[in-house]
């Protein structure tokens, strides 16, 4: 019988290709502010526009997680109770 609340492992190669993917538009959205024929005033206001919402998603994403997981533990806490209750229960359990 499998578990449903088994974790999915996330492979290196996934880890990986995620973190290039967040490397490459970081850096690719600073060349592109930096070459904006803007003040540097403007530059600094999308430079900070962006830090901000990079900063706000890994925000989000962590929380989701965190609820995500809360969820997960309490789901295993209840499992272990209804567990231990058939245990103590089990009728077909020879009395030695």
């Amino acid at each position: 019988m499998s578990t449903p609340n088994a974790q999915p492992k996330t492979t290196s190669a996934f880890i990986a290709q995620a973190a290039i993917a967040f490397g490459v538009s970081f850096l690719a959205t600073g060349i592109g502010i930096f070459y904006l024929p803007l003040d540097i005033w403007q530059r600094g206001f999308l430079a900070m526009s962006v830090l901000f919402l990079v900063t706000s998603t890994f925000t989000l994403a962590k929380v989701i997680r965190d609820q995500q997981e809360s969820a997960s533990f309490l789901n295993r806490i209840d499992e272990a109770r209804l567990q231990k209750f058939i245990a103590e229960n089990d009728q077909f359990k020879s009395a030695a």
